[in-house]
């Protein structure tokens, strides 16, 4: 019997196409929305960390997050600056879409970010998941993590009034996988109570930080500590609610 051999171009070829399987079997996780949840710039320097920043630790390779979330970004100015179109561009059947906006769709004296709960900003979330589950893939939607904002009591007091309520409310009538990331940070900041939650956001005094020579004292992005808790959370969530995403979370 003659020996089998593969001549190296159709080795080569085999390779290839074995390469282009399992790139296709890639799940990509983009997550849209604002600066809790975007990568910050120098961050092996800077404090300052996205929650969706730090995702990418809790999955598999087969896994892509494609942090898209951006500083200062209501779900209106994400629409008008083509970032949402971007996103739709390059998204594909079986990934995943997160969405979270709130923090900057309050901004009522910006009439570039503002939106009214009730009506642009709950449209644009159903904008969202309908062009999202056109496209094959999965949408999920995140109500704002909280700031850390006690009172003199030491409770901890909303500052996002119905925008949450909407998501909710889209959630349901649409039917789409809620993470109540209000209700969760909630938790978690008053866990820590109103000293130790420092530890979550960014409060330095002057000269203990190099990154922030002259102090800081920010309730409302998180260090990497919060950002690596706040994620945690999310994921924590998915697995409640047996999202198949969670299939290629880390061992």
């Amino acid at each position: 019997m003659k020996n089998f051999r593969v001549s190296k171009s159709v080795l080569a070829g085999i390779m290839f196409m074995a390469g282009l399987m399992v790139n296709a079997q890639e799940v990509t996780v983009y997550c849209i929305g604002d600066s809790t949840m975007a990568d910050k710039k120098e961050p092996g320097k800077n404090p300052e960390h996205g929650w969706a920043q730090v995702l990418q630790t809790f999955f598999t390779d087969e896994v892509k997050v494609d942090n898209r979330a951006v500083n200062g970004r209501s779900s209106k100015s994400f629409i008008s600056e083509n970032r949402w179109d971007s996103v739709l561009t390059t998204l594909k059947s079986g990934d995943y879409v997160f969405i979270q906006f709130g923090h900057n769709d309050q901004k009522f004296k910006d009439s570039s970010r503002f939106t009214n709960p009730h009506t642009t900003y709950r449209h644009n979330l159903i904008r969202f998941v309908k062009e999202t589950r056109a496209k094959g893939a999965t949408p999920i939607l995140f109500t704002s993590i909280v700031r850390r904002n006690f009172n003199e009591f030491g409770s901890l007091i909303d500052t996002h009034g119905e925008y949450p309520i909407v998501t909710r409310m889209v959630s349901d009538e649409m039917s789409v996988p809620l993470i109540d990331l209000q209700y969760l940070t909630e938790v978690l900041e008053t866990s820590y109570g109103p000293e130790n939650s420092k530890k979550l956001h960014l409060h330095f005094k002057p000269g203990e930080e190099p990154y922030y020579p002259e102090g800081i004292a920010d309730n409302t992005h998180l260090s990497e500590k919060g950002a690596l808790l706040v994620a945690g959370l999310a994921i924590e969530e998915m697995q409640s609610l047996q999202l198949p995403l969670t299939n290629f979370l880390q061992k």
